[in-house]
């Protein structure tokens, strides 16, 4: 799931960096670090993932194998390397399967986005275009009946309707895509100036500030890079190489958007992935390339869930003991229903217990093959945490996928649903402008802005706002319980956590809006995600249960 919030800030942000009337904020403080895992007495309110150590201390914990399907990981980076999961039961790299599973040198996980011969996907078409063009020859200028369509197939013909009046370019997009442009040729022209006076090709603010510059055009460079660097949400210690990459990729999706009604998009399935999407059977394609080009996203969602608490260095993820398995299945783009079906069937066969899901789509013409994987996913006891998503809207009355709603009806009892909560003391509310909200469909809320975690380099780190970064926070909490609890189920786990909320006495800004509002009416659980209440409530649950794993407890 893409930051919408952070590309709305690079393209608001350099408009007003650029402009005559220049005012920037300062970088993030130091002080940003980790705040999602401390206490409201800290003027935070994180986790309070000290208190929730301090209770457990003493007690016993079982390893716990988190799935994290995403973009991939950095396997060498400092704080990760040491929490990856390993799958014992293969011989790295011989080239074969030898455990059987269908995988070959599945050592570390899977990557659902790469051809048998070592390609792999790094970009993909949004799902729209690809609903509008799949679908265009049946449905476009055609009279349809929808009376005597199935629920199935009226499900998608809605769709098509949708996509095909969504895929109209918008003049804002277009200007936005202009300017963007625009900005991204005065960087080039400002780093290469840099460069060729100081040599170095990759740096940060911080190190900007302090080169020796001669020349009257660097030191300009210089102070036009600098401004720009401060105006967007960027740690002072973030590379530029990092802060390129976001600027690109937020213009290659703006040009991508013009382009969908008019260029179908490429099948990467049929011309690089090989295998035949429309059969669900056909699931054996990939390669074990976990890592791959455009593992920033993963990276920092892994982090954040388990980076190394005991190494010293680096930060510290929320779970102490447990281990990562990257399935790659989350493309710049939009994800393709087939490949997230398989990751999650992946990671339960494979022994996770809670798997992460840091994205998301307003489209999925496949989901049925989702929805089967929800439901394969609760027979093994695994539970489900997934990003509510960055549109500042309600996806109680918008669509909104994956979803714990099945389309035959009925719903997910394995799933948390995940909004963003925000680092109060710098933005003075509790929710995140940019998280979406649901009274139903959203069940609790986690920290998601300014989260400091990890990010490729081997010893890079980085903040990074998102749904996306509240949802392994939930996730680091579910693997926390599962650890030091194992016989409590998915369902249970599920209820502590979403039963031990943070109830906030004061009213939420809507996203988006200056309406207030009490915190239930964004969420049902009507709180914010606490590690310490949560393993209080576990203990006291697991007390009850004992070692009679079937038994739900209700509260």
């Amino acid at each position: 799931m893409k930051h919408i919030l952070f590309r709305l800030l690079i393209v608001a942000n350099l408009a007003i960096a650029f402009s005559s009337t220049f005012s920037q904020p300062s970088s993030l403080p130091d002080s940003l670090k980790g705040w999602h895992l401390r206490d409201a007495k800290d003027g935070y309110q994180g986790i309070s993932l000290d208190k929730a150590y301090q209770f457990l201390k003493g007690k016993k914990s079982k390893t716990v194998i988190v799935g994290v399907v995403d973009s991939g990981i950095d396997t060498v980076h400092e704080d990760l390397k040491s929490v990856l999961w390993t799958n014992t039961k293969e011989i790295p790299g011989n080239g074969k399967d030898d455990d059987g599973n269908g995988y070959v040198d599945d050592i570390h996980g899977w990557n659902f986005l790469g051809g048998k011969d070592g390609t792999e996907v790094e970009k993909a078409s949004s799902e729209k275009a690809r609903v509008y063009h799949w679908y265009k020859k049946d449905y476009l200028n055609k009279n349809i009946d929808t009376n005597t369509l199935t629920k199935s197939e009226l499900y998608l013909y809605k769709s098509w309707q949708r996509a095909a009046a969504e895929i109209e370019p918008t003049s804002e997009t277009s200007t936005e895509a202009a300017a963007l442009e625009g900005i991204s040729k005065k960087i080039a022209e400002w780093d290469s100036l840099i460069m060729q006076e100081t040599g170095t090709k990759d740096y940060s603010q911080a190190e900007l500030e302090k080169f020796d510059l001669r020349s009257e055009k660097s030191k300009r460079a210089r102070l036009g890079f600098i401004k720009m660097m401060k105006a967007l949400p960027f740690a002072s210690d973030t590379k530029k190489s990092t802060i390129i990459h976001d600027l690109d990729e937020e213009l290659g999706r703006l040009n991508g958007q013009l382009q969908e009604k008019d260029t179908p998009p490429l099948d990467v399935h049929k011309t690089i992935i090989k295998d035949n999407y429309a059969d669900f059977n056909d699931r054996y394609y990939g390669n074990s390339d976990i890592m791959g080009k455009g593992s920033m996203h993963g990276t920092h969602v892994s982090g954040i869930i388990a980076a190394d608490r005991n190494n010293g260095i680096g930060i510290k993820g929320v779970a102490d003991n447990v281990k990562i398995m990257m399935i790659r299945a989350v493309p710049d783009g939009d994800e393709y229903d087939k490949d997230i079906a398989l990751a999650i069937r992946y990671a339960v066969d494979n022994g996770a217990k809670v798997i992460n899901m840091s994205f998301g789509k307003s489209f999925s013409p496949q989901k049925q093959w989702v929805d089967s994987a929800f439901q394969y996913a609760a027979t093994k006891d695994v539970l489900l945490v997934y990003a509510a998503g960055n549109d500042a809207k309600d996806i109680d009355s918008t669509e909104n996928y994956p979803s714990a709603t099945f389309l035959t009806g009925g719903h997910a009892n394995n799933v948390i649903t995940v909004g963003a909560s925000s680092d109060t003391i710098i933005i003075n509310n509790y929710a995140a402008s940019f998280s979406n909200y649901g009274k139903v469909g959203v069940d609790v809320f986690a920290p998601g802005t300014n989260i400091y975690s990890t990010l490729p380099g081997g010893n890079n780190y980085g903040f990074e706002d998102g749904t996306s970064m509240a949802t392994p926070v939930v996730v680091g909490i579910a693997a926390l319980i599962r650890s030091y609890y194992p016989n409590l189920t998915a369902m249970q786990t599920k209820e502590i956590i979403e039963q031990s909320v943070t109830r906030l006495n004061t009213n939420i800004t809507y996203p988006g809006t200056d309406i207030k509002v009490p915190m239930s009416s964004l969420c049902n659980s009507g709180g914010v995600v606490n590690a310490y209440k949560a393993v209080m409530l576990a203990e006291e649950v697991s007390k009850k249960v004992g070692t009679k794993k079937n038994k739900i407890i209700m509260f």
